[in-house]
């Protein structure tokens, strides 16, 4: 599958200014074009209808967020013309409710990539949670940690595998990437999948070219940080992985292993559900 229809969320951050210029790394290698979303919630609803506020109260605070948005498209406009893209990058705003918004535009496109959420240095009402993205979209969420190196030379995939259906499906989104790497490990951590059942797997990634080596990790620490782990020793370019293949809310509550590798891994996650 060739990727040339590319979605960033855009919010002025570190991280999405990381997510936007791998989008055009990816771009560029096949002729794509890449759109930058800037999603902003109205977060002057409760304000406008109040009763309580006075009517320049609520000129003021929607003066403040138009000046918010306009300072992240000047941003966004200052690192355009060294994408290397020109035309075939494009920006567009979108007004609602931000992960729902970039979620249902997302489904016009090949890939979504994010940067990974920061709780500190993005406003609130411009936040993208990219695993809640990918939960709805119908699509592939590719996240990039802030700082990382898009023009980088990164031949090493990794798969997290655990025999379910969420792996499955990123692992069938991720083969552009796939075939495209120099080389691919399967891992799986503790008894989760059957031995024979490796076999099937590394026949299916053969039969599309690919080369693998599959591993069985003994657990050091969480499931997650041991993928974290396992990636950040190998000098992995890209981990593979489903999202939440239990309740998001379960994991959510108890921690689960999408969000500790969202929020850990040092290299860009092709994330599918």
């Amino acid at each position: 599958m060739s990727i040339r229809n590319i979605l960033v969320a855009f919010n002025g951050g570190d991280a999405s200014v990381s997510a936007l210029r791998y989008a055009a790394s990816l771009a560029s290698k096949q002729g794509g074009h890449v759109t930058a979303i800037l999603a902003h919630a109205a977060r002057d609803d409760y304000a406008s209808q109040s009763r309580w506020i006075s009517k320049e109260t609520v000129r003021i605070l929607a003066s403040a967020n138009e000046e918010i948005l306009r300072s992240i498209e000047a941003g966004f406009h200052e690192i355009k013309g060294d994408l290397g893209l020109e035309d075939r990058v494009h920006f567009r705003r979108l007004n609602g409710r931000v992960d729902a918004v970039l979620a249902k535009f997302a489904r016009n496109f090949d890939l979504v990539v994010v940067g990974r959420y920061a709780q500190k240095g993005v406003d609130g009402h411009v936040s993208v949670h990219p695993d809640r993205v990918a939960m709805i979209a119908g699509r592939p969420v590719l996240i990039v940690p802030p700082g990382f190196d898009a023009a980088a030379a990164h031949h090493h995939a990794v798969i997290a595998w655990d025999g379910g259906r969420a792996a499955a499906r990123a692992m069938s989104d991720a083969m552009a990437f796939l075939e495209a790497d120099g080389c691919v490990s399967v891992i799986t951590v503790g008894d989760a999948v059957e031995p024979e059942a490796f076999a099937d797997l590394a026949a299916h990634l053969s039969r599309h070219g690919i080369k693998s080596t599959i591993e069985t990790l003994a657990p050091s620490g969480s499931i997650g940080e041991t993928i974290v782990s396992y990636c950040t020793a190998h000098e992995a370019g890209l981990l593979v992985m489903g999202a939440y293949e239990h309740s998001k809310f379960r994991s959510d509550l108890l921690g689960g292993v999408t969000l500790q590798v969202t929020s850990l891994s040092p290299v860009p996650i092709l994330l599918s559900h």
